[in-house]
């Protein structure tokens, strides 16, 4: 029967556990909602996959969700129409 020859130290153990921990998701934000997804999944905020709807997901919701998700999507796009490209000198001279 085997027999360890010595008892491994604090150190060896420690050194051997160092690979052992849970590791942090790698995240993207989705193109259409902005919200943050895994990669290559389809987005379970707005139900898209590359820029392509895939899941109607306001389909799915009932009347007062189906609401309040509409109206965030208005708000998301307002702010999108709202960002404008920042100024150039020229731009800038001539307000």
């Amino acid at each position: 029967m085997a027999v360890p020859k010595s008892r491994r130290t604090k150190s060896k153990r420690n050194m051997r556990r160092a690979h052992i921990f849970l590791k942090k998701p790698n995240l993207i934000i989705c193109s259409k909602c902005g919200k943050k997804i895994l990669p290559h999944t389809v987005c379970w905020n707005c139900g898209s996959y590359k820029d392509r709807e895939i899941i109607d997901v306001l389909g799915k919701l009932e009347r007062k969700e189906r609401k309040v998700r509409e109206k965030e999507i208005r708000a998301k796009e307002k702010e999108d129409t709202k960002k404008e490209k920042p100024l150039t000198l020229k731009e800038l001279s001539k307000k």
